[in-house]
């Protein structure tokens, strides 16, 4: 194995550095989010859904943008433009909290209905998200059958069965009777036979049975009211 083949070791200070850096950022960020809500009217105790709302919008936003894996370009690029908006968001959402609390910009009406309607926003464009993302996924079963071949056709196309007639069932039934007949002595087959062979539910064994039951008993009595030679 060449040297350039091999793994290069991880520089554990640009490492460390990046989670510095991360927690810093995302502690700044919560504080400064939850001092919007408290300031724009949110009680204290759900100040802090907010930053929550926003941080896990703008991962999930980025996770099915980055991950590749979707085969619409459209859910893609909806992706893209929610991770970037969720971004943006944040950013403007501990400004506008700074300004405010350093005296720039006062607390007027449409601060307060704007912070008060990320929640929804989010919730509505997560679930649109979400939607994309299923359409993508059964979207891609086409395309995994012409790659993976006629098997994987098998698996993914669904079996039609054909709906059998009163008829067919009970054709069905004097043949599996028949083959009963000849495999046991003449015995007639039972209803838990007939539910066996033709793959049916039982009220519908014991009604096929009763009708070739009634079928047996009439064939036998018309050998006997027929005169003999």
């Amino acid at each position: 194995m060449t040297t350039s083949a091999r793994a290069r070791p991880r520089d554990w200070w640009v490492i460390v550095g990046m989670a510095v850096a991360a927690i810093s950022a995302a502690v700044a960020s919560f504080a400064g989010l939850r001092g919007l809500a408290q300031v724009a009217g949110w009680p204290d105790r759900l100040a802090w859904l907010l930053p929550v709302t926003i941080d896990a919008y703008a991962m999930t936003s980025a996770r099915v943008w980055l991950a590749g894996t979707l085969g619409n370009d459209r859910a893609g690029a909806f992706a893209r433009a929610n991770a970037i908006g969720a971004i943006a968001t944040s950013v403007v959402g501990n400004a506008g909290y700074h300004l405010v609390a350093a005296g720039l910009v006062p607390i007027c009406w449409p601060v307060v209905v704007l912070v008060g309607a990320i929640p929804a926003a989010v919730l509505g464009l997560t679930a649109h998200l979400h939607a994309l993302t299923t359409v993508a996924a059964t979207n891609q079963l086409p395309t995994a059958t012409a790659r993976n071949g006629p098997q994987a056709s098998t698996r993914v196309r669904t079996r039609r069965v054909k709906r059998r007639t009163e008829t067919d069932l009970l054709t069905a039934a004097r043949e599996a009777d028949a083959r009963h007949r000849e495999a046991h002595d003449g015995r007639p087959i039972s209803r838990d036979g007939l539910r066996a062979a033709l793959r049916i539910a039982g009220p519908k064994a014991t009604e096929l049975r009763r009708r070739l039951a009634a079928e047996t008993s009439e064939s036998t009595d018309r050998k006997e009211a027929s005169p003999q030679p």
